[in-house]
């Protein structure tokens, strides 16, 4: 509960200690008194934005500070989240706003920060006034709302655990998928390399020796003619008279031998010869070993050709050196016996998911028929509280839409009226008359004001385009929600005013030619003049205070 407001130099307040009662409490007053000058002080502490323009002209800053007492259990324990002290069940919430643009936030007295005082703010206080549509004219908030009445929170919050449950294995799920797809074309690559070199059957250093190969093989005739031509010139030239040097060295051997015995001396140069002659014979015998060894077939030479073409392509793919190749080959044939594809486990967590999406339907299902039961409950008793509120053809009902799962459920909600007899429903954010607008969002508070985890509810001006018989029960009924929850409530209207339980009066006043706004609580006789002006004005009748203290007496009884 909002237990006391103070205030300090806030535009034209110059200082203002505002107590509250833990029911229904009304501020009235002349227009231009100051009266949004509270709300907007409120929202201050609260952590709303605001503007420098808040600050008294002439003041270096402006404090706001707000005491709450009886502090629910849902406030207590976001404060518990936050870090923040509540002994005795108090909290005190300021705001101070520098004449330069800065600010100050303190809870119980210590620096903090604006968005922890929104973040508190948005627990203990709902500020509703004349275009404050957030509720009304946001279909995605009215989801909330009816799960809120039909107390479906809980059943809403199981859903949607399981339904996070399922986004997290549909993830998994599609990661392993695609790690399966990564690891298929992997497999299938290596698998595709390992065919490519190994069916060429590679050994080591083959590039090498068939490089060795092919040169002789591409000179093999010359090399053939030419040992062919020294073995005839050692040899001789079958079927010719043409003798070798074997044989001319033969002959001149035995020329010599004939006189070696005469002339001594020719005896060694007839044995060198022969020397001569026996290496020779050797040679004729090695070049014929050479000409056998060099005989290549045009069969052996394609396949050198073609070969060795093979072995340069798959350097050039894989090597640059044929060792690179033969790395390469080993690598991948290891590589392809590391890798698991079984499909076992996303098999399994396939399975696990079109488990868990068959209970997330279920609960879908479930969640969206208590919806079902709960709007029809939760219109029929709008409807009664807008005929209280001189609504009396009024109609309403939340339209649900089934969709696909989120979130949410599968359900979509948008409430939807018809204000007179024969019109058709229409969305509420269609909704124009503010007087309507008014006493509809009145009508959704006092519906769900038990379910309501806020305990201070604020009224900007709800009496908007009302008067009469309207005004008078807008004021019972706002009356009735303070019985619950603590209300504060602007008005202009004696009808709604008489149903306070704390009346405090803004009063504007010039003195030295500056102005200056009070605020204070009103006893009963003060209560009847004020009464009484809002009725007639400024020209007061005894009438008219008459009037007034029957309608606060007869307020008493209601």
């Amino acid at each position: 509960m909002l237990s006391e407001l103070y205030i300090k130099n806030l535009a034209i307040i110059e200082e203002a200690s505002i107590p509250f009662s833990d029911h229904f409490n009304v501020f009235t007053g002349e227009t231009g008194a100051g009266k949004s000058i509270l709300i907007n002080g409120i929202n201050a502490v609260l952590g709303q934005r605001i503007t420098k323009d808040i600050v008294r002209a002439g003041c270096d800053k402006a404090v706001i500070t707000a005491l709450f007492t009886e502090l629910s259990d849902n406030v207590c324990k976001r404060l518990d989240e936050l870090g923040i002290s509540h002994e005795d069940g108090q909290l005190t919430l300021t705001r101070e706003v520098n004449s330069d643009g800065g600010s100050i936030a303190r809870v119980n007295s210590r620096a903090s920060t604006v968005s922890v005082l929104r973040e508190i703010g948005e627990c203990l206080v709902n500020i509703h006034g004349q275009h404050d549509n957030q509720i009304l004219m946001d279909p995605e908030k009215h989801l909330s709302i009816l799960d809120s009445f039909g107390d479906l929170e809980e059943q809403a919050e199981d859903y949607h655990g399981s339904f996070r449950q399922l986004q997290e294995i549909s993830r998994k799920l599609k990661k392993l998928s695609l790690e399966r797809k990564e690891k298929l074309e992997r497999e299938e690559m290596l698998r595709e390399r390992v065919e490519e070199i190994g069916s060429l059957n590679i050994e080591e250093n083959e590039d090498e020796l068939l490089e060795a190969e092919y040169k002789i093989a591409q000179s093999s005739e010359d090399i053939c003619s030419a040992l062919n031509e020294a073995h005839s010139f050692l040899n001789g030239v079958e079927d010719s008279d043409i003798p070798g040097a074997s044989e001319l060295i033969s002959n001149a051997c035995d020329s010599l031998g004939a006189f070696s015995e005469t002339l001594p001396s020719l005896k060694k140069l007839s044995e060198r010869l022969e020397n001569a002659r026996v290496e020779i014979e050797d040679i004729v015998s090695e070049i014929a070993s050479e000409l056998d060894k060099i005989d290549i077939d045009a069969e052996r030479y394609g396949y050198l050709t073609d070969r060795i073409s093979e072995l340069n392509r798959i350097k050039k793919k894989f090597g640059p050196e044929l060792s690179d190749v033969l790395d390469c080959l080993n690598s991948a044939s290891r590589e392809l016996e590391d890798i698991e594809t079984s499909s076992d486990e996303i098999e399994q967590i396939a399975m696990q998911r079109e488990k868990l999406l068959a209970e997330v339907s279920e609960k879908a299902k479930r969640l969206s028929a208590a919806r079902a039961e709960a709007a029809e409950r939760f219109s029929a008793q709008v409807e009664e509280e807008l005929k209280f509120l001189d609504m009396p053809n009024v109609k309403i009902c939340a339209a649900m839409e089934k969709g696909k799962l989120t979130a949410a459920g599968m359900d979509s909600v948008e409430f939807m009226i018809s204000t007179n007899a024969g019109e058709g429903m229409k969305p509420m954010s269609k909704i124009a008359s503010g007087g309507e607008l008014s006493r509809i969002m009145l009508a959704l508070k006092n519906v769900i004001a038990e379910k309501d985890n806020i305990h201070t509810l604020i009224f900007d001006e709800i009496d908007t385009g009302v008067s009469g018989r309207a005004a008078q029960k807008i004021g019972i009924k706002l009356k009735s929600v303070s019985k619950r929850q603590q209300v504060l409530c602007v008005t202009h209207l004696s009808q709604m005013a008489v149903m306070a339980d704390n009346h405090l009066l803004i009063e504007k006043q010039t003195r030295n030619d500056r102005t200056f706004t009070s605020v204070h609580k009103l006893d009963f006789d003060e209560r009847k003049r004020e009464i009484a002006r809002i009725m007639v004005g400024e020209n007061i009748t005894d009438t008219a205070l008459k009037n007034a203290e029957e309608l606060l007496l007869a307020s008493e009884k209601i």
